[in-house]
Parts: structure tokens; C-alpha cells; sequence
């Protein structure tokens, strides 16, 4: 019995965060305002790092302390993604974003702003998001964490030189000479760096000796974190986080608020999946004619009942993040227009969701010089 309350009670819960950005998101879309970039004011430098922090482990603090040891007295500005609550794989995250924001200024950062809706995006559609984030911040130093391996520094350095770097098809190319600098694709965590590097010249934005790359440290492992999580046993990877991620955790947990990587809103999908006409499903970001057809024949003979009955239908041989993605979009459907001219003004605001000091946040707003800054 008490299982089923926490059940219903976290759905509740994840109900509450969607209507909120679900009123964020469209009164940010409405409000489409022109990002005129400002030169920023006073001397001291601004860090910005993206992450998900789902949850912050050691891999992320030993990255942030490792940026601010090589720029001290400057700002370390964390964003967080945030609308919708879903990461780029489209899955949930095991904290709301407020929460993970927290975790971040109790480890080091100064201020946590709020990042892109990634879960309805493609990866190209949120790097173009976050490269307009960095440059409405007026970054000065980028740090992310990378996996070494033969012939990546050469993709490293010429990022370093300020050249924008095309991952395509099993092969890296240089957008600025044209050379093919690897013939293989990339890891997930150097595929980001070389995909943000190539948006961040798409939209002009100057990261010429900007990046601090940093390498990835061993025993750290997110699945196995979360696996804990789900299990109530985080003394067994206590090593692998620090102790402000742990007990906040364990605080979230005991006020039945987490964790929520599970749970999704499976009555609006199936609700959606079942109601939305071809047009309207044809006209959703991931969707075309022929996805949005596979819907209209199972309906013909069948209604959806279950969330596997959406699986199921996805053609075969899509990838497990794009099945994802489909979800979430069906979770929040928004159409594939919306979604371009949402990235065009991004961002609309500049949301922060937590913050050191009151000193540090006025330091902040002098720093980026942009009017466009609200508090969550």
C-alpha cells in the first residue's frame, strides 16, 4: 500500500513540474525577444559549463574544480537543462532541475542557469540552443571533460585554434580547412565537444582558446549511481559522488520527490497517441508522414494502451534515444515550427535557477550585461 501512495504521489509530483514548464516554455515562446548582444562589463572572467548532473558525481566536480583552479577569482556559471525535465537521450532525470541546480552551488558552482528543453530537441537542435547560451553569457573559458584515445588531440587543438569541427558519418572533418581529421565516429562525451565546437562557429560565436578540456576520471559510473538510487543503497557507490550530491539525495528521497529517471507522464502519451490527428502528429518535432502514418493504421483496428504500445509501432532499427524522444514529444507535443523559432530567440530569458550569494548573482548580471535575466 505504501508503495502505491510514492507511486502516485512522484507521478503528482512530476505532473506539477510539467504543467509549470509547459506555461514556461510557451510564454518564453511568445516572448521571442531579440538577443542583442551586449559587450560584457568588468574584467573578471566567466566560466560556463554544461551539464546534466543527473546526478553531480565525481566526474563533474572534478571537472569544475579543475576549470576554476586554472582561472581563479572568475565566475562559474552551471547550466542546467531544463524545460520538460528530459536529457537528450529523452529520458527523465533522476532530479528536477531545481534540485540538481542545488547540488551544483553547494559543490562550487556561482550561479546555475537554466539550459535548453533537451528531451524535445535533437542533438543538433539543443548544441544550437546551448551555443546561444554560451554566447549570451559572454563565456570566456569552456571546460568539458573528454575521453583520450590516438590522434584526438589533434581534433582537441584544432578547437583550441578556434576551428569549428563537423562530425559526420564515420569520419571528423575541419570545417575550416576541409581536412578529414578521423575516419571512425566518436564516444559520446567527445562527440559533444566536436558537435558544440562546429554550432558555436554556425552562429559566429569566437571560442579561440576558450576551451579547457579536461580529462575524464576512472570510477565513476551514472548507471550504476542511478541503479543505487532506485535500490536505496547509495552507501554502495558513496565513493563515486560527492557528500553534498548524497545528502540531498537521501533528502529528496525521504520527502518522496525523488528519484523520478522512471516515471513518465504515461496517461498524456497514450492520451496523445490515440487523439492527435495525422496532421498534427506528422507536424511534431522527430515526426514525418510515415511515422505519424504508422499511428493512424494502428488506430484503424486498435487504441493505444499502454506506453510499449507506442514502442512497439517505432520502426525497426531506430535507436533507443530517438524511441525516447518520441515520448517525451508525446508527453509535450509540440510542432516542429514551434521548436525552430524557439531555438532562433534562444535564449528568451536568462533563468537562474540558484546562486551563491547575492554579491556574486550582482556580479553576474554586470558580467553578461543582458536585460533579459529572471530569477526561477
Amino acid at each position: 500500500m505504501r508503495l502505491i501512495f510514492d507511486i502516485m504521489s512522484l507521478k503528482d509530483f512530476i505532473k506539477s513540474i510539467n504543467l509549470r514548464d509547459t506555461e514556461l516554455f510557451w510564454k518564453d515562446y511568445e516572448a521571442r525577444n531579440e538577443n542583442n548582444y551586449k559587450k560584457s562589463e568588468g574584467d573578471i572572467k566567466l566560466i560556463a559549463d554544461f551539464t546534466e548532473y543527473s546526478p553531480l558525481h565525481n566526474g563533474h566536480f572534478h571537472c569544475m574544480k579543475t576549470a576554476i583552479s586554472k582561472v581563479p577569482n572568475s565566475i562559474f556559471v552551471a547550466i542546467v537543462p531544463g524545460l520538460f525535465e528530459r536529457s537528450g537521450r529523452g529520458l527523465p532525470y533522476i532530479l528536477p532541475r531545481d534540485v540538481r541546480a542545488e547540488i551544483a552551488v553547494s559543490v562550487g558552482a556561482d550561479i546555475v542557469v537554466e539550459g535548453p528543453p533537451m528531451g524535445i530537441m535533437g542533438s543538433g537542435q539543443y548544441s544550437l540552443c546551448l551555443a546561444r547560451m554560451f554566447q549570451a553569457l559572454s563565456t570566456d573559458f569552456i571546460p568539458r571533460g573528454y575521453k583520450p584515445f590516438d590522434g584526438f588531440d589533434n581534433i582537441l587543438d584544432r578547437i583550441t585554434m578556434g576551428h569549428g569541427i563537423a562530425p559526420k558519418p564515420y569520419k571528423i572533418v575541419d570545417m575550416d580547412t576541409g581536412e578529414i581529421l578521423l575516419e571512425d565516429k566518436l564516444e559520446e562525451d567527445n562527440y559533444v565537444i566536436v558537435s558544440f565546437s562546429k554550432s558555436l562557429k554556425k552562429i559566429g560565436f569566437d571560442f579561440k582558446d576558450k576551451f579547457i578540456f579536461v580529462k575524464r576520471i576512472e570510477g565513476v559510473s551514472g548507471s550504476l549511481i542511478r541503479e543505487s538510487i532506485v535500490n536505496n543503497s547509495l552507501k554502495d557507490v558513496k565513493s563515486m559522488m560527492p557528500p553534498e550530491t548524497i545528502s540531498i539525495l537521501k533528502r529528496e528521497i525521504n520527502k518522496n520527490r525523488a528519484p523520478l529517471h522512471n516515471l513518465r507522464l504515461d496517461e498524456k502519451i497514450i492520451d496523445n497517441a490515440n487523439d492527435l490527428s495525422f496532421n498534427e502528429l506528422s507536424n511534431l518535432n522527430f515526426f514525418n508522414d510515415e511515422l505519424a502514418n504508422k499511428f493512424i493504421e494502428f488506430r484503424k483496428n486498435n487504441s493505444f494502451k499502454s506506453v510499449d504500445d507506442v514502442l512497439n509501432i517505432l520502426p525497426y532499427g531506430f535507436s533507443t534515444n530517438f524511441n525516447a524522444r518520441v515520448l517525451s514529444i508525446l508527453e509535450n507535443p509540440i510542432e516542429k515550427e514551434v521548436i525552430s523559432e524557439y531555438i532562433n530567440h534562444y535564449p528568451s530569458v536568462i533563468r537562474i535557477l540558484d546562486y551563491k550569494n547575492e554579491d556574486v548573482l550582482e556580479l553576474f548580471k554586470r558580467k553578461i550585461n543582458n536585460e533579459n535575466v529572471s530569477l526561477f
